[in-house]
């Protein structure tokens, strides 16, 4: 596991091994995990996305404690995932960091509570599984537009396809003047409870 410019995110990139049959890898160790991050990833969910080329998803995140850790993959195409320091206090708040994730390499990021997290499909049936911490609660979750100005990200399309609740959320300016963003000093306290 290597640990990402941002701190609470970390790339998986597993050992493939080919033959005749095809491909078969180690996509997640709870070891690996528990070594890089110091506490374990309790699962309690796990979700499949199926996206349409140009389609985004996000930057979700949800209310800590307890929030929802995600350990996400590509399963099939090619997503460009971004995961974004929403944590107020943070030294990279308000940063964030993409990385490609393909269905060649079948790398994984992990994305500690507090970060906020979501991608574009850069091919039709991009397939994407998510391994959670907690089970999605309506009432803890939210969201930053993920087309924010202040964000920065560099999408790969001009008209991207979002759903109305990912066009309706919040800038990211919005939301801190609103206190719907973590606190650094809670995410970390609260990590440190995890085992």
């Amino acid at each position: 596991m290597e640990e990402l410019p941002i701190k609470g995110a970390y790339l998986h990139t597993p050992r493939l091994f080919h033959d005749d049959r095809g491909t078969f890898m180690e996509s997640f160790r709870a070891a690996d995990l528990a070594e890089a991050t110091g506490h374990g990833l309790r699962l309690s969910q796990a979700n499949t996305s199926v996206s349409a080329k140009g389609a985004i998803r996000g930057i979700h995140y949800a209310d800590v404690p307890p929030s929802q850790a995600k350990y996400v993959t590509c399963l099939s195409g090619r997503v460009l995932d971004v995961i974004v320091d929403l944590r107020v206090g943070s030294p990279t708040f308000g940063r964030h960091h993409s990385i490609v994730l393909d269905a060649e390499r079948f790398q994984s990021v992990y994305i500690s509570e507090g970060l906020g997290h979501g991608f574009a499909a850069l091919t039709d049936d991009a397939t994407v599984f998510y391994l959670c911490s907690e089970p999605y609660a309506p009432t803890r979750e939210r969201g930053v537009n993920p087309l924010d100005p202040e964000l920065g990200i560099e999408w790969p399309f001009e008209t991207p396809l979002l759903s109305e609740k990912d066009v309706q959320a919040p800038s990211m300016k919005q939301a801190l003047d609103e206190g719907l963003l973590p606190d650094y000093e809670t995410c970390t306290s609260f990590y440190k409870t995890l085992n």
